[in-house]
């Protein structure tokens, strides 16, 4: 019999991390895309209506989609991969039972879709070549039914998690606006390269109005340092994902650089600011997507910001600083290379 290879508590990590990084843009990029266009659109024809809700539909199978690269990581065969993909998106919480059957309700939790992806492989491995000629039968049963179901079973407890992120934030916003602004931009911009969803937490906490703001406009400036990193180590597809919104690709990036959130959180600062000096508002719903599909800006606009006001928070501030910051982080004081920004790719 052949010998398996064995993995560390760190390649499983890695691997997940990987495999979540790329499964996260292959599952909402082209909802981010082509969402608002397709949307503003709707009137011109039917067919707009269509395209927008397969656009849309399309980021509800991210959860299998990364229980899928997760599993390709591990080298497993099209069987195993399709089966872990299952067994993921059905512990992940993207759907809910209701009176009239199953709502898909978004991408789940996150750190609950990692897990079970980790343990949905672990159990696969353990499987192999034991199953002889039931694999076919049982293997679906074992890791797609059960391991499905623990993650189901684990999903209230992971998504503690999310509810203590969201509690701390949600007390930043009884101090005084200034200080507010600042610390609800650094937390967003940290959360959006995290593992948490920046969407669940905004309109968990109910953050409206400067918060709201403040919120968007600290995803923003982390998608601009992530954006000016990116341009001088990564492909020109690589870096497009990332401002279209696929931030949090560069989840491995975190774990493997933690430097990467100097740059972030002191452009995070310097755009909170700008947040409060602007007067930049929203809306829970809008406060977790940054510039993705101009959301942010556009909700800030119809709330009584001037465009000029707008367009100097959301664009000239983030990318403007960030310029700054990133060259005077890498190129004077010498805090972190460009390797930080090299994006981790599903294979490697």
């Amino acid at each position: 019999m052949e010998q398996r290879v064995k993995y560390t508590g760190k390649d499983y990590l890695n691997k997940v991390l990987g495999g979540t990084a790329t499964g996260i843009v292959i599952g909402l990029i082209a909802n981010a895309i082509l969402g608002s266009i397709f949307k503003a659109l709707i009137p011109y024809g039917s067919i707009f209506v269509l395209l927008a809700t397969v656009a849309s539909t399309m980021q509800f199978i991210t959860p299998a989609i990364i229980g899928v690269l997760v599993a390709l990581q591990f080298k497993m065969n099209g069987m195993e991969s399709v089966i872990i993909g299952a067994a993921t998106f059905l512990g992940s919480g993207a759907y809910k039972v209701t009176e009239t059957g199953i709502q898909l309700v978004g991408i789940g939790d996150l750190i609950n879709v990692m897990l079970v992806s980790a343990i949905a492989v672990f159990v696969t491995r353990s499987m192999q070549g034991r199953l002889g000629s039931l694999t076919l039968i049982l293997m679906p049963i074992i890791v797609g039914v059960g391991v499905g179901t623990i993650g189901l079973l684990m999903l209230p407890y992971v998504g503690m998690v999310t509810s203590l992120v969201g509690q701390l934030i949600n007390s930043f916003t009884t101090l005084q606006p200034l200080l507010m602004a600042v610390l609800i931009s650094v937390a967003f911009s940290i959360l959006i390269i995290s593992p948490i969803s920046t969407v669940a937490i905004g309109i968990a906490i109910g953050v409206s109005g400067l918060g709201a703001g403040a919120a968007a406009v600290g995803v923003t400036a982390c998608t601009a340092i992530l954006v000016i990193g990116s341009i001088r180590v990564n492909q020109t597809g690589t870096t497009l994902a990332i401002l279209l919104g696929a931030m949090k690709m560069m989840i491995p990036n975190l774990i493997k650089y933690p430097k990467i959130m100097i740059p972030v959180t002191l452009n995070a600062i310097v755009s909170g600011i700008g947040v409060y000096v602007l007067t930049i508002q929203g809306i829970p719903q809008t406060a977790g997507f940054g510039i993705v599909g101009l959301v942010g800006p556009i909700q800030a606009f119809n709330m009584g910001t001037s465009l000029l006001s707008v367009v100097i928070a959301y664009f000239v501030i983030p990318f403007g600083a960030g310029y700054i910051i990133d060259m005077v982080c890498s190129k004077f004081l010498h805090i972190y290379d460009d390797e930080i920004f090299k994006f981790i790719p599903v294979s490697k």
